[in-house]
């Protein structure tokens, strides 16, 4: 049986995910199903808004990484100045990969980096006029889009489904992390 076509060019799920955990239960009786239900709609859900994001980053020109480096030093507050250390924690990315991706949006004129007060080797990066004005269309292209997404659950929805993630992801966050 094929699928169709989604809007994306990706063939559409043929099975809903009750139907792929039914047909485990059926061919591998015993097969921890359990999760069937929860996992394949969250990977489904993060493919679709990842090919959403993609199409509103494209049409607010920017990409995901100087996205979301303008959007932490936009959020930090006034004067918009932050280390890379900060950047760096902030972002959950390495040192490597903040100086790469300063380096890239001051080449752009996105942002100018600066010898920090505190130290020799802190540097502090901050918004430019062009990357401020490129982070305000950006986030309201972005965002508003997802809102829209969301748009099809109530508030009490959305609020219970916030909280419900929310445990769901500390509770894997628990259980996935390992020291080493």
């Amino acid at each position: 049986m094929a699928g169709t076509v989604a809007a994306s060019g990706r063939p559409e799920p043929v099975h809903s995910p009750a139907e792929i955990a039914a047909a485990w239960r059926r061919e591998r009786p015993g097969t921890p199903t359990g999760s069937i239900e929860i996992v394949t709609p969250i990977w489904w859900l993060g493919q679709l808004f990842a090919d959403d994001r993609g199409r509103a980053l494209r049409e607010a020109g920017i990409d995901a990484a100087t996205l979301d480096l303008l959007s932490v030093i936009r959020r930090s507050g006034r004067p918009y100045t932050l280390t890379t250390r900060e950047l760096a924690r902030r972002t959950l990315v390495t040192a490597g990969a903040i100086s790469q991706r300063v380096a890239r949006a001051e080449r752009e004129g996105l942002v100018r980096r600066a010898p920090g007060t505190t130290g020799r080797r802190t540097v502090v990066v901050s918004l430019t006029g062009e990357g401020h004005a490129l982070i305000e269309r950006s986030v309201d292209t972005v965002l508003g889009r997802e809102a829209l997404l969301v748009g099809g659950l109530s508030a009490d929805e959305r609020a219970s489904l916030i909280a419900l993630l929310d445990k769901l992801m500390a509770d894997v966050r628990r259980r996935t992390v390992h020291e080493g």
